[in-house]
């Protein structure tokens, strides 16, 4: 079951910008912890960065300063600046009901992903 929708994935060159939306399929999210994982090719998922419901943000330490997390209600943004190959993979929206922690298991609803591509 799809509970949020993830899109804005693509390709784009080392440098390069994209941004990433998630909307929820059904369900209201706009109490709860949101996030975006990163999930690159043989690799654990890891956080790009959570926003709790009243904006304040977290980032994983391998995308401070070039990522950028915001939320309007329960529409969760990622863009994405300074792009390196190392951030293709797959991008994952998650939310939990608040920001117990920032790994993998401390989120319980999930997006099917989009996929991001970086080239040289």
């Amino acid at each position: 079951q799809v509970q949020l929708v993830e899109s804005g994935g693509g390709s784009v060159q080392a440098g390069g910008s994209l941004s990433l939306s998630c909307a929820p399929a059904a369900y209201s999210y706009t109490t709860y912890c949101m996030a975006w994982f990163h999930q690159a090719p043989g690799k654990e998922r890891e956080v790009v960065a959570a926003i709790t419901s009243t904006g304040r943000p977290h980032y994983g330490d391998n995308y401070k300063g070039r990522f950028t997390v915001s939320r309007v209600g329960n529409t969760l943004s990622l863009e994405m600046h300074s792009l390196k190959l190392e951030d293709s993979g797959m991008y994952y929206c998650a939310a939990e009901v608040t920001c117990y922690g920032f790994g993998e298991i401390d989120f319980g609803h999930w997006g099917q992903g989009t996929r991001v591509t970086v080239s040289s």
